[in-house]
This record gives C-alpha cells, structure tokens and sequence, in this order.
C-alpha cells in the first residue's frame, strides 16, 4: 500500500509539472502574438505588457527547474519518467529564450510605432501565428507523448524559414531602392529572425518530446 500510495503521489506531481509547463507555454503564446500586434496596431501600451510578461517566463523557468530537480533527488525516477522531467528542465529553457525573442520584438515595435510604417505587415503575422501554433503543439505533444505531432512541428519549421527568407529579400529590395528606409527595414529583419527563432525552440521541443516517447535523437535529421 505505501508503494501505491507513494506511486500516486508522485503521479500527482508529475502530473503538476505538466501543468506549470503548459501554464509557461500559454504565456509565451500570447507575448508571441502581442508582441507582433503590438506593431500591426502600433500599439505601444500592449508593448510595454508584452515586455513586462518577460519577468513571469523568467520566474517559472526558475519555479519549474527547482521542482524538477527536486523530484530527480527525492523520486529518482527510471525509464520514462526520468526521461519526461530531464526533458521538462529542457523545455523551460527553451520557453524562456522564446520569451526573450518576444521581448525583443515588442522593443522593436514599440521603436517602429514611432515611425511611419514601412508597409503593410502580411508575413510577419503570418510567421507569428505558425510560430504560436508549433509551440502549442509542440508542447501538446509532449504532455500526451504524442510523437507524431511533434513530428508534424518539425516539419512545419520549414513554412517559417521561408517566410524569413521572402522577408529578407523583401526589405532588402526595400534598403536598396531608398536608403531612408534602412533603419525600419533593419528593425523588421530583426523581428522577422527572431520568430524564425522562436520556431526554432518550438522544433527543439518537438524533437525532444520524439526522444522521450521513441528513446531515439532525431536532431539534424528531419527535413
């Protein structure tokens, strides 16, 4: 019976951690979506909260590495379990640095809104949304040990890439033509490689969450 119980307990834990991840990953969705709104709409108030919400991400990395390391000493947990919390230590990171792009995004909106828009802005929220997708399916993937969504996520990376690419080309056309334009064209490239970031962290979740189900490390691998 102490067995069972102590088994429960520890389900009960793993099962709060799951939930302090998801709680961090919605967090780092909506930053991920106001950030870029923040410049759509030139809304600089909502750059400033997006900002702000940076200290929350860094606040759970540090509640949820603690909370991991706590149950590696006192469960020493095996197999899969050991596996789920040695990637869950990885997954806060990569949520924290997401929502360190994020800040930044917004910093460069709240600059840009001082300005007259370069353009009309289609990709970058078109790169934002898919970024926002693979992240929550990305973590959805890893709180039901789904590989073949984070499998899906991987792949979806490549939508982003070139959305960057396109980006690029774009304002560098922009540079070229009318060097007044430098400076926000520079500040638009800035915020388009940092979502191409974030979709980078989302695709290193992804992978982590097939090494956990598969015990296989696929980095590098996925085209």
């Amino acid at each position: 019976m102490e067995r069972e119980h102590i088994s429960a307990v520890f389900d009960a834990e793993l099962n709060d951690l799951k939930q302090s991840i998801l709680v961090m990953g919605g967090k780092v969705e909506w930053m991920i979506a106001n950030s870029v709104k923040s410049l759509v709409e030139r809304d600089t108030a909502l750059a400033e909260r997006t900002i702000a919400m940076d200290h929350e991400i860094n606040t759970a990395e540090v509640s949820i590495d603690e909370r991991c390391l706590e149950l590696l000493a006192l469960r020493q947990p095996a197999a899969r379990d050991l596996r789920f919390i040695t990637i869950a230590l990885k997954i806060v990171t990569d949520l924290e640095r997401m929502g360190d792009q994020c800040a930044n995004i917004a910093k460069r909106a709240r600059e840009m809104n001082e300005e007259p828009p370069l353009k009309p802005y289609i990709d970058i929220p078109r790169m934002a949304h898919r970024a926002e997708v693979m992240v929550k399916e990305a973590l959805d993937a890893f709180v039901r040990g789904d590989s073949e969504l984070a499998i899906k996520v991987c792949k979806d990376d490549s939508f982003v890439d070139d959305l960057n690419i396109q980006i690029q080309r774009e304002l560098l056309t922009f540079m070229i033509e009318d060097p007044s334009t430098i400076s926000r064209a520079m500040r638009l490239n800035y915020i388009s490689k940092s979502l191409e970031r974030i979709a980078d962290h989302a695709t290193n979740i992804a992978e982590m969450v097939i090494f956990m189900v598969k015990g296989k490390d696929i980095r590098h691998t996925i085209a």
